[in-house]
């Protein structure tokens, strides 16, 4: 009997033994839902997910499964974009050998696209991890779970496009019949039962917004006036519940308002309009003219070059407001097909700053001022005597002072690049004030400009 129990007690030993030397499968789960609705609840979809993850770990135990600590949980987050916080601590602790199987409810909650999918899984693949989805039954450590994975997915993202497809055929199909399809609310009307409705209020606002462009056909002129008469932007509640406040009036905003044909009765889509079901605020021949204004100052207003090669802004970079410190930037502007050269004050531009009483200068009258400067700095008998103390057995002397006496000429055959450089090399900073220019020089600047010549 001693002899039987010591057997049975040795093959427990043996058996704890065979299972102890299972390899250990270290298990993370990941879980993710769309929108915040509904995880303030004690047990949301985030916790259903988990759950269900956990109860099938657990059915693996005897495979050496074990659940790591860590919780990778993305609430509130697409799936359409892998820019998530949870997620992207889930590829990096698999790039540190920390996991050894990823578990997830259902395939989509990783991502809901078949390309991103893709490079998952081939970090996955890298790096020895494998997949599971709980309610899909299937494992990318086998060559048929990657098969049916693939299949899956493709189906998963087919279903995805038709359904998006649909809904932009029912938009498309729904504003042509005049509806407003949702968004924000426009500013003049409150939103009812998927319906706009006129807000008297704010249609005042509105109303004002085009009878002041029409009258001052200036942008900024009619954003200054609604400050003044204290008018604001709409003011609205968040789905969590949160007050946004409305804002003061900017160039940019009333650009919006003036642009935008709801206004006129109209709903607008891929750049049809259609008759809308709401009430008009303004007629459509208000529009129509404040349009017409708005396209004609369009043809003259000041642009701000997107490339340097566009013209040579001597200035850049070292122009500044004297009344309010911001950046001056070169633009230009066109009339009757002749381009003008401006420095334009940055922050009135942008109309955060309508009190500045600097506007613009012109370019070619400030870069004249400018280079006339710099050419006296260089007809300087000191720099000239510097200059040649430089090139000694370089430069012949003559040939410097010759130069000089004919700075206007060189300057002139100099690239607009190079004048550029010369200029920021000797000019510190240039003030523009409402009585002139106000420059201040680099001390070193023409020692500096004299090793140059002579090198």
């Amino acid at each position: 009997m001693r002899n039987f129990q010591q057997n049975s007690k040795n093959d427990q030993l043996k058996s704890d033994g065979d299972l102890n030397q299972k390899p250990k499968v270290r298990c993370a789960i990941y879980t993710r839902k769309s929108s915040e609705d509904g995880l303030e609840q004690a047990f949301n979809s985030l916790d259903a997910q988990r759950s269900a993850a956990e109860n099938y770990i657990a059915s693996q135990i005897h495979e050496g499964w074990v659940l790591i600590s860590t919780e990778y949980n993305d609430g509130g987050y697409s799936g359409g974009s892998m820019e998530r916080p949870a997620f992207k601590k889930l590829l990096q602790d698999i790039r540190e050998d920390k996991i050894d199987c990823v578990v997830v409810y259902k395939a989509d909650r990783l991502s809901r696209r078949l390309f991103d999918f893709t490079q998952i899984v081939e970090i996955f693949d890298q790096h020895k991890v494998s997949f599971i989805s709980v309610t899909e039954s299937f494992n990318t450590s086998t060559a048929a779970g990657r098969l049916m994975f693939g299949m899956i997915m493709s189906f998963a993202q087919y279903e995805r496009e038709l359904t998006s497809e649909r809904i932009r055929d029912k938009v498309a199909a729904s504003k042509k019949k005049g509806m407003w399809m949702g968004g924000s609310v426009p500013l003049g009307y409150d939103a009812k039962d998927a319906k706009l409705l006129l807000n008297e209020e704010e249609a005042k606002i509105i109303r004002n917004i085009f009878n002041i462009f029409i009258e001052s056909e200036s942008i900024t002129e009619t954003a200054r006036e609604l400050n003044k008469h204290g008018f604001i932007t709409k003011s609205w509640v968040s789905k969590t519940g949160r007050i946004q406040k409305g804002k003061k009036f900017n160039k940019q905003n009333v650009r919006r308002f003036l642009e935008n044909k709801i206004y006129a009765g109209m709903i607008e889509h891929k750049n049809q309009s259609y008759e809308g079901l709401h009430e008009a605020i303004i007629t459509k021949e208000i529009w129509e003219k404040a349009d017409s204004i708005l396209n004609r100052n369009q043809q003259n207003q000041i642009i701000i070059p997107k490339s340097r090669i566009t013209s040579a802004p001597l200035l850049k970079g070292i122009i500044h407001c004297g009344v309010c410190g911001a950046k001056m930037v070169p633009t230009y502007t066109k009339k009757q097909g002749k381009r003008y050269r401006y420095y334009l004050c940055s922050s009135k531009a942008v109309g955060n700053n309508d009190s500045c009483k600097i506007a613009r200068v012109s370019a070619n009258e400030a870069e004249n001022v400018i280079t006339n400067q710099v050419l006296t700095l260089l007809r300087k008998p000191e720099f000239i005597v510097n200059t040649i103390g430089q090139a000694v057995g370089k430069i012949s002397e003559n040939l410097i002072i010759n130069s000089f006496k004919q700075i206007e000429k060189v300057w002139d055959e100099l690239f607009p690049l190079e004048q550029a450089r010369i200029i920021n090399l000797l000019v510190k900073d240039i003030e523009v004030r409402p009585d002139g220019l106000n420059i201040r020089i680099f001390k070193d600047g023409l020692h500096s400009l004299s090793n140059e010549l002579t090198n």
